[in-house]
């Protein structure tokens, strides 16, 4: 299963295919629905996700903002038009990846080629 960092990469690089129409709100609402049927599923949460769940938190500091507002319309008052904001969000994303890495340690409970690999 590809993780949630491919995901968001694999998104980048053609926003249309997996959201219709390209925007960080249909990328918030994805991503949201990504999570969701995870959890219908019982998959517990991989590290880039509980990472990723950070975000938010980040975006208000990032923005010096103390709001109740989401990530996505955060973005996108900061923002030209929802495309700009869209790749604001990689971009903010590249950033955010950067400051909170996450140990290169195979989640072997979810992906199998980890398993795999922890097997040889």
């Amino acid at each position: 299963m590809i993780d949630l960092y491919d995901l968001i990469r694999n998104i980048q690089k053609r926003p249309a295919m997996y959201l219709g129409q390209a925007s960080v709100s249909n990328l918030r609402t994805f991503l949201a629905g990504y999570c969701f049927a995870r959890r219908q599923l019982g998959i517990p949460q991989t590290s880039q996700e509980q990472r990723f769940a950070e975000f938010p938190i980040w975006i208000q500091q990032k923005f010096n903002l103390t709001s109740n507002q989401t990530w996505d319309r955060i973005v996108m008052f900061f923002s030209q038009d929802d495309r700009a904001a869209l790749e604001q969000f990689f971009q903010l994303f590249d950033e955010f990846v950067h400051e909170h890495p996450i140990e290169l340690q195979a989640d072997t409970k979810t992906n199998p080629i980890a398993v795999a690999r922890t097997q040889e």
